[in-house]
């Protein structure tokens, strides 16, 4: 079993920054892909970002990049998410999803991840 802890949601003017923290446990992560998600009121689960197990590749939504970096440090056991330049559609719980599947190296399907935190409120004020 993993243990995933999401931190550092909050209120924040649009055009503000927040960065999450994600610390898993449980077991090995630098074996790991993983990913953040979020979901906003009224509307299904949506993919953000992912990031490989060293580092070394992420990808992103399409609406996000340049705003949003995912980024990891497996000797600290923790994945995080830096969000820049908000705006109120970024409204949502944010969820960190890890996967230990073999092969593959960046996941953006939801079906792909194993183990979930249980989210962190982001809310963006106008």
């Amino acid at each position: 079993q993993v243990q995933l802890v999401e931190s550092g949601g909050g209120l924040v003017q649009a055009g503000g920054s927040l960065r999450l923290s994600c610390a898993a446990s449980g077991r090995a992560f630098s074996t790991g892909i993983m990913g953040w998600f979020r979901q906003a009121p009224g509307k299904e689960r949506e993919f953000v970002a992912t990031i490989s197990r060293s580092g070394g590749s992420t990808y992103y939504a399409n609406s996000l990049k340049g705003r949003f970096t995912i980024s990891r440090d497996n000797a600290k056991n923790t994945v995080y998410l830096q969000m820049n330049r908000l705006i109120p559609e970024d409204t949502a719980v944010y969820y960190c999803a890890a996967s230990f599947a073999e092969g593959s190296n960046l996941l953006s399907r939801g079906s792909s991840y194993q183990y979930w935190g249980q989210g962190t409120q982001v809310i963006v004020s106008s």
